[in-house]
């Protein structure tokens, strides 16, 4: 932006892409409290999701059920908040398989201790040892691939598939499975994602989405302040009285 120049260009899709900055939030499903808020850039691997995602819940002193969309699913922040011993319920990435209707990483068995991994045809080959920028490992067939009765649901390429296995491959997996496969799991964020939405609602209400400020320090200032009045707005509707010196919240009635 000529006019902000903090302001970046965000691809939400391959098909949806606007200009600006991101609010982050973590809510509290059953008041519609903000506990967490804070905005960043809409660019930059700094300001992506499942950073800013462990920024909002250092200040838990206990473990929480945590329930987010995929942009907060990575690898690196599920280790984070998995061995602070919270429970996720982080939607998983889908995977993309090399052919359309065919095989997707979870169709192979992955072995990451004795970096083997096996086709679904059965081929069997080594695992790479972690490399490049983000310690990726590759597993390619290559000749194993030729004649193939399940070449066609597999891939494309001339020199055979090749996987790309990144870190934390046994967690992401484990967390596809639950969120496919486990019905009190696939109960809760359907339980708990309406209220999460009705709360981000409240806060772009009323022309919202379109921010007052330029630069990040001004634009963040003011999330904190909008998202401290909402919190004051609920707290009254959810009989916040001062009583005997203190604020007390109404008991709920049945």
């Amino acid at each position: 932006s000529t006019v902000d120049p903090e302001s970046r260009h965000i691809h939400k899709t391959r098909t949806h892409q606007q200009d600006g900055y991101k609010a982050h939030l973590a809510i509290e499903p059953e008041t519609g409290l903000y506990t967490a808020v804070a905005l960043r850039p809409g660019a930059g691997a700094e300001h992506h999701e499942a950073t800013v995602g462990l920024d909002l819940l250092a200040d838990e002193d206990s473990p929480v059920d945590a329930f987010g969309d995929t942009a907060y699913s990575a690898g690196d922040t599920r280790q984070a908040l998995h061995q602070a011993g919270h429970r996720l319920f982080f939607k998983p990435a889908p995977l993309r398989p090399a052919v359309p209707g065919g095989f997707t990483l979870d169709d192979f068995a992955i072995d990451t201790t004795a970096a083997l991994v096996t086709c679904p045809a059965g081929h069997t080959v080594a695992l790479s040892d972690p490399g490049g920028q983000h310690h990726q490992r590759k597993a390619a067939f290559k000749d194993l691939c030729t004649g193939c009765p399940l070449r066609e649901r597999c891939t494309k390429a001339r020199a055979g598939r090749i996987l790309t296995i990144r870190p934390h491959h046994a967690l992401q997996a484990a967390a596809r499975h639950q969120a496919a496969t486990d019905p009190d799991w696939q109960a809760d964020y359907r339980r708990w994602r309406p209220p999460v939405e009705r709360a981000v609602a409240w806060l772009v209400q009323h022309g919202n989405r379109r921010l007052r400020y330029r630069g990040t320090i001004a634009n963040n200032t003011w999330l904190h302040t909008r998202a401290a009045a909402l919190n004051l707005r609920r707290l009254v509707n959810l009989g916040l009285t001062r009583t005997g010196g203190s604020w007390q919240l109404a008991p709920a009635t049945a």
